[in-house]
């Protein structure tokens, strides 16, 4: 059977392009590494073309369809994103693009098997790639939030968690199985439970990134808060962040919150099922989970003219959870006792949100 390629011939990019996802990989046991820092690339690649916000929507999605069929085996001709490459204000990301051939070449190196799972994954997430850019493609880039801007929402609840599970929680269904399959194939574990937890994991992360990222979004013309449950709320995409509006987004933005910090229990409860000798996997769950709940904590707490200033956990905060968790990752009573775990303990009476 043969192995995977080495993860060290792509990773000064991936450092390149996230720094945060470029500390998990690095802790990762080898026989993933790699599996999951090209998929990581994949995905990040066709986060760019989406992006590429200089070229028209319909730009954007032909080369988006294409570089998918090439993902999927789907179709061979050599991609030619040169008209992207010069719209990029990241050399990361231009570089990116430019070793989009070569890291599909390196696909095709990785034994049948993880190849199916990374492909898989990545046909979820470029498919709601894809249609996240069918549906806001018509938005206005730079829109302001001015009652009369064109901004375009989701229209229900049950499209968020759609669109949350095709960018994200289907990581957490990926990664759980090629964990399952190369580091720990013996195990005795609740696979079913394993992989539920894992989806709301991911789901947890990109709620998380949506509501923090909330501002840009709808600068952008684009708002992922559904219609549906702001107009029964009594708002809509244009006022959300108006102070005068302020206490009637604050219950809306408050619960989903709570949805996201629920899902986050259930990435820590993924994280404590592994098992325990796993401590390389644990960590590399534990830290987005612990980061997460911070940055939960800090939208928790800000006024809505905050939010504007894109909160963040600052460099120093993460290498403290990072070092907390390495220190406490030998025992297992500390572990559990993490500031994190206590937040997740906090929110098990609000499970029936997710």
């Amino acid at each position: 059977m043969s192995e995977a390629p080495p993860s060290e011939s792509f990773d000064p990019l991936l450092k390149q392009v996230s720094r945060s996802f470029y500390l998990t990989l690095r802790v990762l046991p080898v026989p993933v590494r790699a599996q999951i820092g090209l998929t990581y690339l994949l995905a990040r690649t066709a986060d760019t073309i989406a992006d590429t916000d200089l070229l028209p929507a319909p730009d954007r999605l032909a080369a988006l369809q294409a570089y998918r069929e090439r993902l999927l085996g789907q179709n061979q001709t050599p991609l030619d994103f040169r008209g992207l490459i010069g719209q990029q204000s990241s050399p990361a990301e231009a570089q990116l693009l430019e070793n989009a051939e070569n890291n599909l070449a390196l696909l095709q190196k990785f034994p049948l098997a993880d190849q199916r799972l990374m492909r898989e994954v990545l046909g979820t997430i470029t498919g709601g790639q894809v249609l996240d850019l069918m549906r806001f493609g018509g938005a206005q880039t730079g829109a302001s939030t001015a009652p009369t801007a064109r901004i375009i929402a989701l229209e229900t609840g049950p499209e968020l968690d759609d669109y949350t599970y095709r960018v994200a929680g289907c990581v957490g269904e990926f990664w759980t199985k090629i964990c399952r399959a190369r580091v720990f194939p013996a195990a005795r574990l609740d696979d079913r439970q394993l992989i539920a937890d894992g989806i709301r994991f991911g789901k947890g992360l990109q709620l998380v990134n949506i509501l923090r990222d909330l501002p840009v979004d709808l600068k952008n013309g684009r708002c992922y808060l559904p219609l549906q449950r702001l107009e029964e709320a009594g708002l809509f995409p244009g006022v959300l962040l108006s102070p005068i509006k302020e206490n009637q987004f604050r219950v809306v933005y408050h619960e989903y919150l709570d949805k996201a910090q629920a899902h986050l229990a259930a990435g820590w409860r993924y994280t404590n099922t592994l098992p325990y000798g796993q401590f390389r996997v644990r960590l590399a769950c534990a830290w987005p989970v612990l980061i997460g709940l911070r940055t939960i904590k800090k939208l928790r707490a800000a006024s809505v003219t905050q939010l504007q200033q894109r909160i963040k956990v600052s460099r120093g905060e993460v290498w403290r959870i990072i070092l907390l968790s390495l220190l406490a990752s030998p025992f297992p009573l500390v572990w559990r006792k993490l500031s994190a775990a206590s937040a997740v303990k906090a929110v098990a009476s609000r499970e029936h949100l997710a």
